[in-house]
């Protein structure tokens, strides 16, 4: 990509992101989330491979949908009310198309189904972007009205989200479409949280954002998109696949690592709700994606004797990189011991 394009793609990034996190007024913060829709497809699509053109057109349509759909929300309430503020959501109607609008614009279940598509279609980077940054403004919107929204439907949407993400990741051999499954179970978590303890939710997106920027830039670099060349990365890159390993156990949510803490804390607010059974439900869905999570790590650990590979070997590895994820990799690791300072605010 031209650096100019590049750069321009970028500031239309953050602009769009800051402009609806920081709005009050429904025509700003759909303004924001037009201009990072627009911003992203040149990125989505700059491969020119006709997988690549199907993501973006894939892409596009779900997200313009999601957007008319949020203005249209947005108009009918105000013209009940007379209120354009985002925190003055009273419309029903409003509050269930705007549920509908950001449940297709994150990828909920069930409107999850142009996510993985849209991720196998990208490259590594791109696809960190839409499973990170991308998902920030339309959950802003979610934590900016969760005093409004239907806490019925948002569980079911939630509860649904955890059990697709983890059945369909099942017998997926491609690690950007088994990230996308995990994208869609680590959502369910959020959202199943998100009336009862905004921060909560706040803090899990920042953990899963941490998480998943440490995996996909741990996959960029060795360049492995599948499990087959996952099991045969170690011969480039040993350690990083050691500490692959270990973030994607912390992405499984299993203590002593960092992704133990959202899921600990989640279970501990909806019990403390006297919402046992759906803490339960969630817990117990959420090990079919540890299923193919150690599955993962099985083959990023395993050890194959010394034989030929049809793998190209890199002549240069980008030591920039490598000190990303050298700082991002203990903090996916290790923040657990620091739960007693998180626990006070949440």
């Amino acid at each position: 990509m031209n650096p100019y394009a590049k750069l321009i793609t970028l500031t239309s990034l953050v602009l769009g992101t800051t402009i609806t996190i920081s709005s009050n007024h429904w025509a700003m913060a759909w303004t924001g989330l037009e201009i990072n829709t627009i911003a992203i497809i040149p990125m989505i699509s700059k491969s020119h491979h006709p997988r690549a053109i199907e993501a973006t057109i894939k892409y596009f349509l779900v997200q313009a949908a999601a957007s008319a759909t949020i203005l249209f929300s947005s108009m009918i309430n105000a013209w009940t009310t007379g209120q354009w503020d985002i925190t003055q959501l009273s419309n029903t109607t409003s509050c269930l198309l705007l549920t509908t609008a950001i449940a297709m614009k994150l990828g909920l279940a069930p409107f999850h189904f142009w996510f993985p598509e849209v991720l196998q279609g990208t490259s590594l980077i791109t696809a960190l972007l839409l499973s990170t940054a991308m998902k920030f403004p339309p959950i802003t919107i979610l934590l900016l009205t969760s005093n409004s929204l239907n806490p019925l439907l948002l569980s079911l949407m939630a509860i649904t989200s955890v059990a697709l993400g983890g059945w369909m990741g099942l017998n997926q051999t491609q690690i950007r479409k088994i990230l996308a499954f995990s994208s869609i179970s680590h959502l369910g978590w959020m959202t199943i949280i998100i009336i009862y303890a905004p921060k909560l939710t706040l803090l899990t997106f920042l953990l899963y954002t941490l998480l998943t920027s440490t995996i996909f830039l741990s996959l960029n670099t060795s360049n492995t998109t599948k499990l087959s060349t996952l099991m045969l990365a170690w011969t480039k890159t040993p350690m990083l696949n050691a500490t692959l390993m270990l973030t994607l156990l912390s992405l499984a949510g299993l203590p002593p690592f960092t992704g133990f803490l959202p899921k600990w804390l989640i279970i501990q607010e909806l019990t403390k709700q006297e919402m046992t059974p759906t803490a339960l439900t969630t817990a117990l869905l959420s090990l079919l994606s540890l299923f193919f999570y150690l599955r993962l790590t099985y083959f990023s650990s395993i050890t194959l004797p010394p034989n030929s590979t049809n793998q190209a070997k890199h002549w240069f590895i980008n030591k920039n990189t490598h000190i990303l994820i050298a700082t991002l990799t203990p903090l996916s690791t290790l923040l657990l011991p620091l739960s007693p300072l998180i626990l006070p605010t949440t």
